[in-house]
C-alpha cells in the first residue's frame, strides 16, 4: 500500500479499527492503525459509519479537521518514528516528550511539523525539507534549532 487512493486509504483505517474493535487478527500496519484510533476514540463512529462516511468531504473553508488526513499523519509518524527518519525524530520526540509530559501531545506537536512541511512542500513544488521539519520539532520543544 505505498501510493493508496483516497478510498483505499479510508477503508484501510476503517478496516484497522473494525479489526481491532472486534479482536481479529490483523497486519503490524493494521495494529499501528488501531493504536492511532484508540488515541482518537472521537472518529470511531466514523470509521463504523460504512460509505457514506467514508465519502465525506472537510475542506479548511468548514474549519474542521479531515480525520482521515489525521489519522494517517500519525500513521507516517509512526512509521518515521520506528526508523528515525529524517535522521534524529526521536531524539527531536523524546525532547518533545519530555517537555510536554503525554505521549499524544508530544505526537500532536510533530504532527503539526509534518503538516506544515507537507504543506510548504505542496505550496513550493518541491521535496520534503527534512531539515526544516526537525527545526520545527526543536522549535516546538523550545531548543530553536535541532
Amino acid at each position: 500500500m505505498f501510493n493508496p487512493s483516497r478510498d483505499q486509504a479510508r477503508s484501510f483505517l476503517a478496516d484497522a479499527w473494525r479489526k481491532r474493535r472486534d479482536g481479529l487478527p490483523a497486519t503490524p500496519l493494521e495494529t499501528i492503525a488501531g493504536d492511532v484510533v484508540v488515541m482518537h476514540p472521537e472518529y470511531t463512529a466514523l470509521l463504523e459509519g460504512g460509505e457514506e462516511s467514508l465519502a465525506r468531504e472537510w475542506t479548511p473553508q468548514e474549519g474542521e479537521t479531515n480525520p482521515f488526513l489525521h489519522l494517517s499523519l500519525h500513521l507516517a509518524i509512526a512509521e518515521q518514528l520506528s526508523i528515525d527518519q529524517p535522521p534524529g525524530i526521536r531524539a527531536a520526540f523524546e525532547r518533545l516528550l519530555a517537555r510536554r509530559g503525554d505521549r499524544h501531545a508530544a505526537l500532536h506537536d510533530i504532527l503539526e511539523c509534518l503538516g506544515e512541511t507537507l504543506w510548504r512542500a505542496q505550496r513550493d513544488q518541491a521535496p520534503l525539507d527534512g531539515a526544516a521539519y526537525l527545526e520545527c520539532m526543536a522549535r516546538a520543544a523550545g531548543g530553536g534549532k535541532a
